[in-house]
């Protein structure tokens, strides 16, 4: 196994976005190559610079890892795996330019990307024109697998249609319906509220919130505007870094005493970096490592934790996992490459679990091509005794149908090549 580089962006910004990926020598973009002649190209599309860097940083780690075990075991179709990497910077123009580089440069098989839910929407655009099977691990706007969904496009993580429906009820039931929104303005942020003011004004609640820039870092004017109101609940609805700066601006403001915490995803990444008086609320786990009833977690979770600098794995190690795994699975049940095949067969195709690291029945469901897979519903907490990555308790487990409703009520309407 060797590490193909090839140097894009500026050294000094990139290498302090991905520090944590464990010491390699990185720029962006770079390439995992295996050994061997012809081999399957997958294209993987991440902001690993920007504001949602730590969480594509997450994603990258586990595609490299997936790749490297696959590669020791055959590949995809006996062919090794090449995983070309690139950085979306976070920016919509500049994904849609590396797809576009990926496809008609690489001539990449798969496609996979992006977290920023905009930039993988977008990317759905270049990937259905140019017919390329298209994997999204990890951005959740309902969009995707909804009224905009492709026959070429799968999606790993929730829709944010998912997370509200799995956790609006519990936050009801715990601490009240009056609820203040501190939101990303931007794909993801615009479906979560949406999804979430559904289901909260159905339960009779009301609201307040405000929609901010995804990359702010300021929030004292907001955090005023929301200590005014009075909620039972702040749900921080911002991601990656934001999320961070204004988890630590609600401890210095002294507001967690005043209302619950909660929302739809708080994710590992972020949970570390904020003090523990914010290490709190309820939220979802869209993966956790600590599932003692799924014996196959553990294994995984022994075998990746060396390569990522001891870490846990969390839910965008995950994401990166299954999206790699079913590509694979796709290609094997349909011993091709071609994109259309592959869409057929990975639809309604169960997870072995091995794959899947959770418990019951997983699929990407075929009239929309979303993952049904379980939603952890619990509290975050400081580090307990399983160490410093033991920050979640899970409480419930929401199926993915449960949570995702029918097909019918997502919009999507799947249309095939002819």
């Amino acid at each position: 196994m060797s590490d193909k580089i090839r140097l894009t962006t500026p050294r000094r910004k990139f290498l302090t976005a991905t520090a944590a990926l464990g010491g390699l020598q990185l720029t962006s973009p770079f390439i995992i190559k295996a050994r061997g002649e012809t081999p399957v190209k997958i294209g993987f599309i991440d902001p690993i610079t920007g504001s949602l860097s730590a969480l594509a940083v997450s994603e990258v780690e586990g595609a490299k890892w997936t790749v490297e075990q696959m590669n020791k075991k055959g590949g995809i179709l006996g062919r090794p795996v090449e995983l070309l990497v690139e950085d979306s910077a976070n920016d919509t123009g500049t994904g849609v330019q590396k797809a576009h580089k990926l496809i008609e440069r690489d001539n990449v098989d798969i496609i996979m990307g992006d977290v920023n839910s905009g930039i993988a929407y977008a990317i759905m655009g270049v990937t259905s024109d140019k017919k390329v099977f298209h994997i999204v691990p990890g951005g959740h706007t309902d969009p995707i697998t909804g009224k905009d969904c492709k026959w070429n496009t799968f999606r790993t993580c929730n829709t944010t249609a998912m997370d509200a429906a799995a956790v609006t009820g519990e936050l009801v039931k715990r601490f009240g319906k009056k609820w203040f929104f501190i939101t990303p303005d931007y794909a993801y942020g615009q479906t979560l509220q949406a999804n979430f003011v559904k289901n909260l004004t159905a339960l009779g609640g009301t609201w307040q919130g405000d929609m901010l820039p995804i990359a702010s870092s300021d929030f004292s004017a907001t955090l005023i505007k929301a200590k005014a109101y009075k909620p039972d609940v702040l749900l921080n609805n911002m991601g990656g870094s934001a999320q961070i700066n204004c988890m630590k601006q609600f401890v210095q403001f002294g507001m967690n005493k005043d209302m619950a915490l909660g929302g739809a995803l708080f994710e590992i990444e972020s949970v570390r970096s904020v003090p523990k008086e914010a290490q709190a609320g309820w939220w979802c786990m869209e993966w956790y490592w600590n599932q003692p009833d799924v014996p196959l977690v553990k294994q995984f979770v022994d075998a990746i934790s060396p390569a990522i600098g001891g870490k846990k794995p969390t839910a965008r190690h995950w994401m990166s996992y299954v999206s790699l795994h079913a590509a694979r699975l796709a290609a094997e049940t349909a011993k091709s490459l071609d994109a259309v095949k592959m869409a057929h067969a990975l639809s309604d195709l169960e997870l072995p679990p091995e794959v899947a690291l959770m418990p019951g029945k997983i699929k990407y469901r075929a009239g929309d091509h979303q993952l049904m897979s379980d939603i952890f519903v619990g509290q975050v907490h400081p580090p307990g005794p399983g160490g410093p990555d033991d920050l979640f308790k899970i409480e419930s487990t929401v199926t993915g149908e449960q949570a995702a409703g029918s097909v019918e009520s997502t919009g999507c309407k799947i249309t095939w090549p002819s």
